[in-house]
């Protein structure tokens, strides 16, 4: 199983567990705040599943049906995700405007209490333990899912706040507002898994700096004259780098061929995590040049 495959496994386990604990207490206190936790505990868990199928299905090799292969299944994991999430907010924000009009209160409060301390410690550890595999793998799914258990963290504190608050003051409307503010900032969480999934479906190129070494890096390479179309893209763990090499009209197959395996050696060793998949074509003048005047 690979680290991706195994972090996906430990955030399903995780979210099953926080779900459990959350929505008995969340049902039996009446607490919006609570609630809400857990009701985003129960997307993480499902999120979490098919990120294990996305990932499955993306680490397939290239065939005659997907020639570039599947890498692009995360960014629709990530655009899918980012839309649930969303969905879910809204869900929270409605559930807390219906207590501040009905005027229930929340009961349980002790319990409630100790069962966000222990949410919001395993949270915070599935949290390290995602950044660390993402930051090994690469993944903009495992990313992805660092990214909204990370905003458990958040939501845990302010619902382990509001209980607080609440159990001290006796105020139902601070329980209100911190559900309403974590529907919100749930919202608004979700629009950066939304915007990168989506640019990556619209083959975005790479970072500015990756793309400006891959220029260094040809023209440092005294065989080449020029270059045109350099293009860069990224679909999953895969990252796709085309260009045109212009060469001297007299130069050897062979010496070509081999200053292109260099600047390709080199390109790769820019991000030995990545896998590069480098496609060069070599040209005896710059027809780019010509077929633009």
């Amino acid at each position: 199983m690979t680290l991706q495959k195994k972090a996906t496994v430990v955030s399903t386990s995780v979210a099953a567990l926080l779900t459990l604990m959350k929505l008995v207490i969340g049902i039996a206190s009446g607490s919006v705040a609570v609630l809400a936790s857990a009701i985003d505990s129960i997307l993480d868990m499902f999120v979490s599943i098919f990120n294990y199928f996305a990932i499955t299905n993306s680490e397939k090799p290239a065939d005659k049906t997907f020639n570039y292969g599947r890498g692009k299944i995360e960014a629709l994991a990530s655009v899918i995700e980012g839309t649930i999430i969303t969905m879910s907010g809204l869900f929270l924000l409605y559930h807390a405007i219906k207590k501040a009009m009905d005027g229930t209160v929340s009961q349980y409060l002790d319990i409630s209490l100790i069962v966000m301390i222990l949410s919001l410690f395993i949270t915070v550890f599935l949290v390290m333990y995602l950044n660390k595999i993402a930051k090994k793998t690469g993944s903009m799914v495992i990313k992805a899912d660092a990214l909204h258990y990370k905003t458990d963290v958040y939501t845990n504190a302010a619902v382990l706040v509001s209980l607080v608050l609440v159990n001290v003051t006796g105020f139902e409307i601070i329980d209100v507002i911190v559900g309403s503010a974590i529907s919100l900032f749930i919202i608004y969480s979700a629009y950066e898994l939304i915007h990168d999934g989506i640019l990556v479906l619209l083959d975005r190129a790479v970072d500015d700096k990756i793309v400006i070494d891959i220029e260094k890096i040809i023209n440092s390479n005294d065989r080449v004259n020029a270059y045109h179309l350099l293009k860069t893209r990224e679909a999953g763990h895969q990252t796709f780098v085309e260009v045109h090499l212009v060469f001297d009209c007299i130069i050897t197959l062979m010496d070509a061929h081999r200053a292109s395996d260099d600047i390709e050696r080199k390109i790769q060793e820019l991000d030995e995590q990545r896998d590069w998949v480098i496609n060069i074509h070599m040209d005896p003048y710059d027809d780019f040049m010509i077929d633009h005047k």
